[in-house]
């Protein structure tokens, strides 16, 4: 890339947030410089890309189609700069950094706790974590390992199994009494909650209690299991969730398990790491520990 081909990155910020305020004055205020300073800059900018940007309209300013354009990419442009930046901030010191995709709910509900266990054991550790919900590139994402649900399938990448999800039905107490739940058919007239990835557990879990209905499939859907589980403990309706993602709820009542079913899916939760390089020392420790963890809770 030639340097000279790339406008100055002040005369960028000052383009974005003039576009996000759509006033110089605003602008300035947010950057701490003056109006002048900011209309001076845009309007290098303008001269750099022989393009205009704005539209002066009295007082105030208006985005041209091209100043739209440009918009969307120096704004993208300059969060990847701003978090690249952080990123690298991160591994001042001595800390050996971990970047680690992870599924919402997974690293909510069961990572999350744990951490302070796998940094006790390893002191140097830190980690910048980030939400994933598909496969992606490693060689294009700053990751060294992800979290992955499904089947051990992610290109260029190995897969290694860590537990499989035990899924039961369950219901705020108050809304199994409301309905009078006391046998797996009940179920079927009541709302029943969906995970979107998971669109045939009800029907499944239906088929394992030996309950025949064409209505399995109706109901709300939740891209997220934790969102659903507080539906679910709110008296939304009754769910189908891992059994992992809600001790905290059954411990405390807030979630009851309706009854003894339990459906275990074929899919599966895997640490994913790159086939094409060697893991860090970090990287390796915590793969180690997360199968010793798994051992250590008995799976999920």
């Amino acid at each position: 890339m030639k340097r000279g081909f790339v406008p100055h990155a002040d005369s960028l910020i000052a383009f974005e947030c003039a576009a996000r305020h759509g006033s110089f004055t605003r602008a300035a205020e947010e950057l701490h410089l003056t109006q002048g300073a900011i209309s001076k800059q845009v309007r290098h900018l303008e001269t750099r890309l022989g393009v205009e940007l704005f539209k002066r309209v009295r007082q105030r300013i208006v985005l041209t189609d091209a100043g739209r354009l440009y918009l969307h990419d120096v704004r993208g442009a300059l969060e990847s700069l701003t978090a690249a930046t952080r990123q690298v901030m991160s591994f001042a010191g001595n800390a050996d950094v971990l970047n680690l995709a992870t599924l919402p709910s997974f690293g909510t509900r069961w990572l999350a706790p744990r951490l302070a266990r796998f940094v006790a054991g390893y002191p140097a550790a830190s980690f910048n974590i980030a939400v994933r919900l598909r496969p992606f590139d490693f060689a294009k994402e700053p990751f060294d390992a992800a979290i992955h649900y499904g089947d051990p399938v992610w290109a260029g990448a190995t897969a290694e199994p860590l537990f499989r999800e035990d899924v039961i039905a369950v219901a705020s107490p108050g809304f199994r009494d409301r309905h009078r739940i006391v046998a797996p058919e009940d179920l079927v007239p009541v709302m029943r909650l969906h995970q979107s990835t998971r669109p045939l557990a009800w029907r499944q879990w239906f088929e394992l209690a030996g309950v025949e209905t064409e209505m399995a499939f109706q109901g709300p859907r939740f891209e997220q299991f934790v969102m659903m589980a507080q539906a679910a403990a709110n008296d939304f309706g009754a769910a189908l969730v891992p059994r992992f993602l809600v001790e905290d709820e059954l411990a405390d009542g807030r979630l009851v398990q309706l009854f003894d079913a339990v459906l275990r899916l074929p899919s599966a939760y895997h640490i994913v790491y790159p086939e094409n390089r060697t893991l860090r020392p970090v990287g390796a420790a915590f793969r180690d520990w997360l199968h010793r963890e798994v051992a250590r809770s008995g799976g999920g």
